[in-house]
This record gives structure tokens, C-alpha cells and sequence, in this order.
């Protein structure tokens, strides 16, 4: 999202400047350009080398550097960002702000930039309580200066309160919330992913081969979105969403009750490819094979319909729910006859299994060709083959799309 932005980060002197590490990792996985300015209270924490090594540009830490300063380096760091970001900001550093003091080069930039700035504070929660630092804030608001914090939490002096820094995450969504309009956010979505494994004993399951590719891709575009994302996950190799609150479980029965720990819910996608039967019991000790025995016979009972119950709660239906169908054949037809049944508003229909060389389709797959039906317009439209983020970022606008209309 952020692969044209240069962001300008500030760090002063705090413990917390351990967290202006992952910001930068953050940042930079977004594909921002990052520079770092450091103070001499910051250099107390972290190191230049650590910070010089994530961002992977120089570190500015000397008003007074005959280099930098030789080409007005306080002016061109101010002029050339597209968002100064304080985090740590101390109470010092934002009282400079305030009084418009310049006596270091972090001051010194922020009285010289006409950029817009984001300010996440860090302090004892007695020094933000403080009146003085209150109207220094006042005023910093009344400029414009956006804030993102301070969180209430233990401090690492011991004190519990008002004024320990924003997360990482955190502070990254307030900076996408600057950069770009999130028109989802203040909705809540609910994703499901993955597969369920049903045990039979305690080393064997009945399963599938979905890899959860989809459900993690949709989470993520989503969330980028605005919105707030629980992605609920089976069993996969997949790093788990920042910014989603992950839940993970095994069995069709711990996905359904997981699902409706989360209602209500304005969105919700089940993109989990759950097992339709168990086994009727399980054994409680490992089914071992004899010789001369013939295989035991295992009896299945039906799993709970997810997508069914969700899309007739009783009092809790998601305003959108939209399904998945993996099919292996006969995919429009099976494809409407899941929409009527399960009472969803939307159905993405795609052929699993193999090609007609042998190649797998979908499932572990990073493309997808998805054919996408509508209850509400008896409409049906055939994307072309792409990449599972690019199918995941082309739900998400129709989402946008079907609120706007609403």
C-alpha cells in the first residue's frame, strides 16, 4: 500500500524506541521508503547501525554534520517526505514542537517542514497527565499535528497508566488512515480459512488439501480496507495476518462455535474448504493394524453447515455473507443451487482438484479463476485467471461497491 511513500520517522529518547525497530520493519514490508532521524536520547536505546540496517538508508542524528549540513541536510530532510512520524515523542521533544525551539536537529527539521506530521507519544503517565504537557498537546492538535496514542498499559518503570507508545501495528494503520481513504473501516468482518481436520484417533484425520491461500489474502485486503478482521484459520503453513485477530482451530465444530463467538459481524467470507463429515466416534487409543484383520469400517456423521447457520442466524446474520464453492465439475450449476440452499448473498465458485495435465487448480495454488454469483441481482460474472491477492483485492472493491449502494 505504501510503495510511493517516503516516510521521515523520528526517534527519541525512551524505551520505547525499541518498538521505532518494528515500525520500520512494517514500513518497509509495505514497501515505503524510510528515514530515520535519531537523537542522542534515542541512541541511548537503539543503536544507528540497527536502525541504518532495517531501513536500509543512512541515519541522521547531528544538526551540526559537516556533510550533511553542507547540502542543508535539516532543510532537504524536511521537505522531501511525505509525513514526518515521532515515535517515540517525549514529552521534551513535544514541548520543542510547541514552543517552536530548535536546538537539535530533530527540532530543528520539524520548525523547518511544511509536511504533515504524526506524532505517537511516549512518557510516565504522570508526565502526560502533566497540565504542562497537556496544553502542549492542545496546541500541537490546534496545528493540525495528528496523534496515534499513547495506549494505557504497564510502563517500564513500574507505574500502570495513560502514556506508554502505540503498538507497532498501530502506528502503521494510522499512517495508512493518513495516506488513504479506508472505506470499510468501522465495519467488522469475519473470515474463515483453511481446512478442518475431523480426528479419528488420535493420530489420524480425515481432511483436504485447502492451503487457506484465499481465506489469508482476503483477510489482508480486508483489513488494508479498514476494516476490523477476526480470521478464523484450520490447520496451515500460513504466517498469521497482523492486524487480524487470529483464531485458530482444527474441526468443523470449533470453526462454528469460534464463528459465532465473534457476532455480530457486518461482513463475512467463508472461504474454509470444511470437511462436510466426521467420524461418529473417536478413538480414544490409536487404531492399530493387525495381520490377518480386515480394515475397520468408519462411520461418519455430517458436520454443522457454517455457512448455513450463519446466513439464517436468528438474530445475528452478517448484513453481507459470501460463500465458497470448490467444485470439481458442473460449476454453475452447483454453484447456484449452494446460493438458494445456504441463503448467502453471494457465492465465489472455483474448479478444484486437477487440470487436464495433471496440474493441481486452487487448492495450494497462488491463482485462481473464480466465477461469482449474486443473489440479490440472479447475476453471475467469470473473472479471468489471476493471482488469489488480486481475486482477494477484487472482492474487497465489490464490498465497497455494495455499501456505497447501500
Amino acid at each position: 500500500m505504501l510503495s510511493s511513500k517516503k516516510i521521515l520517522l523520528i526517534i527519541s529518547g525512551g524505551i520505547a524506541a525499541y518498538k521505532s525497530l518494528d515500525i520500520i520493519r512494517l514500513l518497509r514490508k509495505e514497501g515505503a521508503q524510510v528515514t530515520c532521524v535519531l537523537t542522542k536520547g534515542g541512541s541511548q536505546f537503539i543503536t544507528p547501525l540497527s536502525v541504518a540496517s532495517l531501513s536500509e538508508n543512512q541515519v541522521y542524528d547531528d544538526l551540526w554534520s559537516l556533510i550533511d549540513e553542507t547540502q542543508m541536510g535539516h532543510i532537504r530532510l524536511s521537505r522531501e517526505h511525505d509525513l514526518i512520524v515521532l515515535a517515540p515523542a517525549t514529552a521534551n521533544l513535544m514541548a520543542k514542537m510547541a514552543h517552536g525551539l530548535a536546538d537539535g536537529l530533530a527540532s530543528t527539521l520539524l520548525l523547518a517542514s511544511d509536511k504533515p506530521v504524526l506524532v505517537a507519544p511516549a512518557m510516565n503517565p504522570v508526565m502526560w497527565a502533566n497540565e504542562a504537557t497537556k496544553s502542549n498537546v492542545e496546541t500541537l492538535k490546534k496545528r493540525g499535528i495528528k496523534f496515534v496514542g499513547p495506549a494505557e498499559g504497564d510502563m517500564a518503570c513500574g507505574e500502570t497508566g495513560l502514556g506508554r507508545m502505540s503498538e507497532a501495528e498501530d502506528i502503521l494503520t494510522a499512517i495508512k488512515d493518513f495516506f488513504f481513504e479506508r472505506p470499510l473501516k468501522g465495519l467488522k468482518a469475519l473470515v474463515t480459512a483453511g481446512p478442518t481436520y475431523e480426528a479419528i484417533d488420535p493420530v489420524r484425520f480425515i481432511g483436504n488439501r485447502s492451503s487457506g491461500k484465499q481465506g489469508y489474502a482476503i483477510a489482508r485486503a480486508l483489513l488494508e480496507a479498514g476494516a476490523q478482521v477476526t480470521l478464523i484459520s484450520g490447520p496451515t503453513r500460513i504466517r498469521p495476518v497482523n492486524g487480524a485477530n487470529m483464531v485458530h482451530v482444527e474441526s468443523a465444530e470449533e470453526m462454528l462455535e469460534a464463528c459465532e463467538a465473534v457476532l455480530p459481524a457486518d461482513i463475512c467470507v467463508c472461504s474454509a474448504a470444511v470437511s462436510d463429515w466426521r467420524a461418529t466416534s473417536m478413538s480414544e487409543q490409536k487404531i492399530k493394524k493387525e495381520a490377518g484383520n480386515l480394515p475397520p469400517s468408519l462411520s461418519l456423521t455430517e458436520n454443522p453447515d457454517i455457512l448455513e447457520r450463519l446466513s439464517n442466524h436468528p438474530t445475528k446474520r452478517p448484513s453481507l455473507i459470501i460463500g465458497f464453492a470448490a467444485e470439481t465439475e458442473n460449476i454453475g450449476k452447483h454453484a447456484k443451487v449452494k446460493l438458494e440452499k445456504k441463503g448467502c448473498d453471494w457465492i465465489m465458485a472455483n474448479l478444484v482438484g486437477k487440470d487436464e495435465k495433471g496440474h493441481e487448480k486452487a487448492f495450494g495454488s497462488d491463482e485462481n479463476q473464480i466465477y461469482f454469483y449474486s443473489q440479490e441481482h440472479d447475476s453471475k460474472e467469470t473473472w479471468e485467471h489471476m493471482s488469489k491477492k488480486h481475486i482477494a483485492d477484487r472482492l474487497v472493491v465489490k464490498i465497497v461497491e455494495h455499501y456505497k449502494a447501500k
